[in-house]
């Protein structure tokens, strides 16, 4: 078992940025991949960054270039450094992480942290 927990959401202007935190705890060694997924009113789930063990990273093409995720394996913490940001960000964001293939690839979520971007 994985417990995640988001912070860092919260209310910024067009143009403003936040940082978004999310620890887990539990078994996390057994942890691969970590990342962050944001869901909009009427909308589905979406992708935002995912980072692998080795430090690999993903975006959506709508978050590039203003967006960072990083992971602190130390602190168990995962983070995503938003800037520049838009109304259209404005979203819950949720931590989500996949355990190694040995351990059946499963996946975990935080109970997720809300973005609103005004304009």
């Amino acid at each position: 078992q994985v417990q995640l927990v988001e912070s860092g959401g919260g209310l910024v202007q067009a143009g403003g940025s936040l940082r978004l935190s999310c620890v887990a705890s539990g078994s996390i060694f057994s942890i691969n991949a970590m990342g962050w997924y944001r869901q909009a009113p009427g909308k589905q789930r979406e992708l935002v960054a995912t980072i692998s063990s080795g430090g690999n990273t993903n975006y959506a093409d709508s978050v590039k270039g203003r967006f960072t995720i990083s992971r602190d394996n130390a602190k168990n913490t995962v983070y995503l450094q938003m800037n520049s940001l838009k109304p259209e960000d404005t979203a819950v964001y949720a931590c989500s992480v996949t355990l190694a293939p040995t351990f059946g690839s499963r996946r975990y979520w935080g109970q997720g942290t809300q973005v609103t971007v005004s304009s």
